[in-house]
């Protein structure tokens, strides 16, 4: 009986898997690597370097996709092959060993399946995040440094790469606010996710009296324009500020203005780098940063002011948050939008968030977002 329902698992994911293939449009993908293949090979390809990179991630990105799906494909052949052994043998033992296949298989089917569902249009770019405290004072400013924390942790257990753009130090502890990218393909597309006010409440080691406390951080997400994106910024429309840059980054940071803030007047935009070594590099990643707030803000023309944006997080403070983190009385985390939660806080802190990100990806591919 039981190798029964084992097959009609495995016919099941056979059925899953092939409406999985027509998703991922491999054969349109196939002809693009093709294409863009035949690219590399003209004499010229390297005159432009940073094109060139751009079209060499996009071959490796399409042919790790279709590679992925192979294995995939393979292991469920592997899963079948081994069930109609244990099968022909009547062995539970093979039996038992089949359940576990399958069940590491579900993880492999379900992550490559929620990756379909990141088809937006700038969802494969570099993530552009950017942590503000909000209410609760120095207790918020170590809650913005724990959040920090912990989207580093989820994009270095993700294979992202993380470059800090901005830090601006709390007056006792934490962080005030920091901006950092998050470079790797879709990086954008699972941090969106993350886009707005995260609430926590937990007994402050700030408090003398051992009292609870509630905080306030906000995150925002942009993604990272590449340069097929037009942005028309005038530079009358710009106030450059220069200044000595904080914390790491050593004796040269520290001892010339090469930190840059842009503020975009009509608008009330303010952007800030301070991570490169020179003024010029700082300049350049300040723009790109400012570029994307300002398609953001195209990209909702019906809106009339910016404050009207910014609304899209809403005030750091109770009553907007998309997740609350509670410590104290009793451990959970819970996402307000999905109801996914977990009493797992620890994980949660260490960048354990796929769950709240997958959930998120679910609900805006029913929503059709």
């Amino acid at each position: 009986m039981i190798y029964s329902e084992l097959n009609s698992i495995i016919e099941n994911h056979i059925e899953k898997l092939a409406l999985l293939e027509q998703s991922l449009c491999l054969d349109a993908d196939r002809e693009e690597v093709e294409r863009l293949s035949a690219l590399t090979m003209e004499p010229d390809f390297w005159e432009d370097p940073k094109k060139a990179s751009k079209i060499q991630e996009r071959i490796s990105h399409l042919e790790r996709k279709e590679k992925r799906f192979l294995a995939l494909k393979s292991e469920l052949e592997d899963i079948e092959v081994l069930c109609e052994l244990g099968s022909e043998a009547e062995d539970l033992d093979v039996a038992a060993e089949v359940e576990r296949a399958l069940q590491n298989y579900n993880k492999d089917y379900e992550q490559l399946r929620l990756e379909t569902m990141l088809s937006g249009e700038h969802d494969s770019a570099n993530a552009l995040v950017t942590l503000h405290a909000g209410a609760g004072g120095t207790e918020a400013q170590d809650w913005t440094e724990m959040l920090e924390r912990m989207y580093v942790r989820w994009a270095e257990d993700h294979g992202y790469t993380i470059e800090l753009l901005d830090l601006l130090q709390g007056d006792e502890a934490g962080i005030k606010s920091v901006s950092f990218r998050v470079k790797g393909v879709n990086a954008y597309g699972y941090l969106l996710s993350e886009h707005g006010v995260h609430r926590l409440v937990r007994i402050s080691p700030f408090d003398s009296s051992g009292r609870r406390h509630t905080s306030f951080a906000s995150c925002e997400v942009l993604p990272e324009l590449d340069d097929t994106i037009t942005i028309d910024i005038q530079p009358d429309d710009l106030r450059i500020d220069t200044y000595r840059a904080s914390g790491a980054g050593g004796q040269h940071v520290n001892k010339t203005s090469s930190a840059v803030r842009i503020t975009h007047l009509p608008t009330g935009i303010v952007v800030s780098c301070q991570n490169e070594r020179s003024q010029i590099q700082n300049r350049e990643t300040a723009m790109s940063m400012l570029k994307s707030k300002l398609y953001q803000l195209a990209q909702q023309q019906q809106l009339e002011r910016i404050e009207d944006l910014k609304g899209d997080v809403g005030s750091i403070a109770w009553g907007n948050q998309i997740r609350s983190y509670i410590f104290c009385p009793y451990t959970m985390v819970k996402d307000h939008r999905t109801d996914v939660e977990t009493g797992n806080v620890d994980a949660v802190m260490d960048g354990d968030i796929d769950r709240f990100i997958n959930a998120y990806l679910v609900l805006r591919a029913q929503k059709g977002d």
